[in-house]
Parts: C-alpha cells; structure tokens; sequence
C-alpha cells in the first residue's frame, strides 16, 4: 500500500522536470523527501536524489526517456542510489563530496565538484555548498526552467504542508522557529565550520537567474523565490 507521504511521478515543468515525494524517518520523525528527473535537452535523464526505483516507477521514468546520470547530491540523500543503480544499470553516478567516506561500499563514477560533467553543462550550473559543519550538498540550476535544486540548505514547513508527522511540526514550531519560515535543516543552522566560504557559496547560487526552487522537504518555493533564498540564508550572508 502507498504510503500517505509517497506520491506519483508528476510533471512539474513540461517536458523538462517531474517530480517524486517518498518517505523518510529520520531523528525519530515520518516526512517526505523528493526526487527530481530532469529531462536534457539531449533526450536523456538526470536523477536527482534519487527514491527507491520499483518496476512500476521504472517504466514510468523509462517512458520518458532513457537515464543516462544518477546524482546524490547530499550528504544524507544516498539512501536509494544502489536501487536507482540496479534499475538503470547503464547510468553514471555521481555524489556529493563526502558520502565516498560516509558509503564507501557504494560504487560510484565520479564526485560532485565546481564544475558541471560536460555531458549536462549545457543544461545544469552547479556550486558545491562549502563550509558545512555536518551536511555536504551541491546546489544545480536547471537553465531552461529557472529552476533552482536543492535537497537541505532550504526547508519550507508550514501551515499550508500536507501529513506533516506531529513530532517534526512541534520541534520545526518550537524549537528550530522554523514553521511558515524557510530555512537551511537545523544541522546548518547548529554551526557553520566556516562561515566565509558558506558565503561565497551562498553568493554564487543566488547569482543565478532562478524563479522557482524545488526542495527535498517541506513544500515548493513558487513566488519570489530569490528573496525567500536570500531570506532563509540571512544567518550567514549578514544583513
């Protein structure tokens, strides 16, 4: 039986990205995270934080054309990378910096590094977020949408959130002033190791001419998406 935090593969931007929620427990807490397929202008799939892959959502992805890259782009969103591997046995993988010490039994083609594979640079811009403390991510833009991805340097929990697990709404209410007020997973906001090149970061992401921001957890960024980055992210940039 579908769980209630699971969802269908959607088209989000057509013909271009859909979107997967699946669920995850983590810190004792039921909540959803998110899988994004991006379509490349080559005709090929990128999969981005991946979910796990069964027959079903195989064919639907397949159906949409083939996979060429796997991506993990988080520290913590590697769970499902060996299923998205087993059901696309021809795509490339390539993770954040940091799960090849975290996952050293997962086989991988490459790390995540300031520059795009050419394969997809004509397609995708991406920074690795440096300074973390605990969490590692690399941001990507898709150019085409002007759609910025990201998996924990923003979550957006709030009043207007479906099925948000009780105890995730009291800590996000209560604790971490996190609710109907987006922000970087309290892990980001517990310590930068270092501020200065969190900043630099930051900067570059929102040089980046986005108007929309898909998320892992919490609901989509649709409306003066900029503003809400830069809003999430004041810790750290000042001002």
């Amino acid at each position: 039986m579908e769980s209630a935090l699971e969802s269908p593969l959607t088209e989000y931007v057509p013909g271009q990205i859909w979107l997967k929620e699946y669920p995850v427990r983590y810190g004792g807490m039921d909540f959803s995270s998110r899988m994004t397929v991006i379509g490349l202008t080559d005709g090929r799939l990128l999969i981005h934080s991946p979910s796990e892959i069964d027959a079903s959502l195989q064919a639907e992805i397949e159906a949409i054309g083939p996979v060429a890259f796997i991506v993990a782009p988080g520290t913590y969103h590697h769970l499902h990378v060996e299923s998205c591997q087993r059901a696309f046995p021809d795509a490339s993988t390539h993770i954040c910096p940091g799960i090849e010490k975290k996952r050293p039994e997962l086989a991988f083609d490459s790390v995540l590094g300031e520059a795009p594979d050419p394969r997809w640079a004509a397609d995708l811009a991406q920074v690795p977020v440096l300074g973390g403390r605990f969490f590692q991510e690399v941001a990507f833009f898709h150019k085409l949408s002007r759609t910025l991805i990201l998996v924990d340097l923003i979550e957006n929990y709030g009043d207007a959130s479906a099925q948000v697990d009780w105890l995730l709404q009291f800590w996000w209410k209560f604790v971490f002033r996190m609710w109907n007020r987006p922000k970087p997973a309290p892990e980001y906001q517990f310590g930068w190791k270092d501020k200065g090149a969190a900043r630099k970061s930051l900067e570059r992401i929102l040089a980046w001419d986005f108007e929309r921001i898909v998320i892992a957890h919490g609901d989509l960024i649709e409306t003066d998406a900029p503003l809400v980055a830069r809003t999430a992210w004041r810790q750290v940039l000042g001002g």
